[in-house]
């Protein structure tokens, strides 16, 4: 539970600080952006005047200035229109071919008047004055500048996500060695003593033929016997065959009864006809005995569990239903992460390893179907046919 929250702090802090960054480089790129706005406005004022001293210029007027600052401007896009309306020149705007390049200037100007307000220009005195309306833009320069934020932001997301993605990887890779290792080694520990027992139980059998308790001493050993093998089955690709799933289901079902309490009632809800299904009958058997303890802890010993198999045309599906508690909305997307519970004893690994169970071994899919506090909860397997 410590893992997860410390996980869940540092998402919170990775994405806290991409937040950040992105809303102090938008800060920053707005002030620049705004800056340079502003110098090209000015620009262009001064540029209008060259214009205006260029149409009004006299044999006697020095035009080398003129000419200098209206050749100067080499990236503000700019159309200068008459009083009718009609495109007298435009500068740094890229035309295609064969297009109609007078409309095509027109419309631009268009645009241009509506995102800036153009500069007009009189180029005599009088009511019926003559002018020229020069329209323009943002430079290609400052519309680079404005996006590159949002660029920028991107960037830093995807960093985030990478980062995270990184670190529930390798925090997977790690739980995985782990479990792998703790799983092989309890195999193994598990292997001496139970071939004592099976052998001790041998004797036993001979020496007391007729005590009735040695039988039950010897499906206790076997019991052992099987838990110690899908230990050992943790990390390795056992190879699934044909099973007959209605045959796996009352096995376990049959265990479950002989060791819970009478208070505990379960209903079977199975199809008729018997069902093939590719599994690994002993792994397949641990994931419905998590499924059917856990619904009796969360009963607290009485209530009723409904077994049920719905068989579709591409899948099955089996669904564990009991009367407890229920679980929290909250805890939902929880439950299938290692080391949560929320019982006092447990170390919150049985729905983790159903999950890798169902998913990686038998590449189907296990999910909280349903649940509501206090009056029960569903779990869903759905298995490929």
């Amino acid at each position: 539970m410590q893992w997860v929250d410390k996980i869940k702090h540092l998402k919170i802090v990775l994405v806290v600080m991409a937040v950040v960054i992105a809303l102090l480089s938008l800060g920053v790129s707005h002030y620049l952006v705004k800056d340079l706005s502003r110098e090209e406005e000015q620009k262009m004022e001064v540029w209008a005047e060259a214009m205006r001293t260029l149409n009004i210029a006299t044999a006697e007027t020095d035009l080398n200035l003129v000419l200098t600052v209206i050749n100067g401007n080499n990236t503000i896009p700019i159309v200068v229109l008459d009083k009718a309306g009609e495109v007298q020149t435009f500068r740094n705007i890229e035309l295609k071919a064969k297009v109609d390049t007078l409309e095509v200037l027109k419309a631009m100007a268009q645009g241009m008047k509506m995102s800036k307000d153009p500069i007009q220009i009189s180029l005599d005195e009088g009511e019926d004055a003559d002018y020229i309306e020069i329209c323009y833009d943002e430079s290609l320069i400052l519309r680079r500048l404005a996006s590159y934020p949002y660029v920028q932001l991107g960037v830093v997301f995807i960093f985030v996500a990478v980062a995270i993605f990184a670190l529930l990887s390798s925090k997977k890779m790690e739980q995985n060695k782990v479990w792998v290792g703790l799983s092989k080694e309890t195999a193994h520990q598990l292997g001496t003593p139970i071939s004592s027992l099976m052998a001790w139980t041998e004797i036993l059998k001979d020496k007391y033929a007729d005590d009735e308790l040695i039988p039950e001493m010897s499906k206790d050993v076997n019991r052992l016997q099987v838990i110690a093998d899908r230990f050992s089955k943790i990390g390795s690709m056992p190879e699934p065959k044909d099973e007959n799933l209605n045959e796996v289901l009352e096995r376990v079902l049959a265990y479950i009864e002989r060791r819970a309490s009478n208070k505990v009632k379960i209903v079977r809800q199975f199809p008729s006809n018997s069902i093939k299904v590719k599994m690994n009958a002993s792994l397949f058997e641990w994931v419905i005995e998590n499924l059917c303890k856990n619904a009796i802890d969360a009963m607290d010993g009485q209530g009723t569990i409904t077994l049920r198999v719905t068989d579709a045309e591409r899948k099955v599906e089996v669904e564990v239903e009991d009367t407890g508690k229920g679980i929290a909305k909250s805890h939902r997307k929880m439950v299938f992460t290692p080391g949560f519970t929320t019982k006092k004893r447990g170390w919150g690994l049985g729905l983790s390893l159903a999950k890798r169970i169902v998913e990686e071994y038998h590449k189907g899919r296990i999910y909280v179907k349903s649940s509501e506090v206090n009056k029960g909860t569903i779990f869903c397997v759905e298995l490929k046919k």
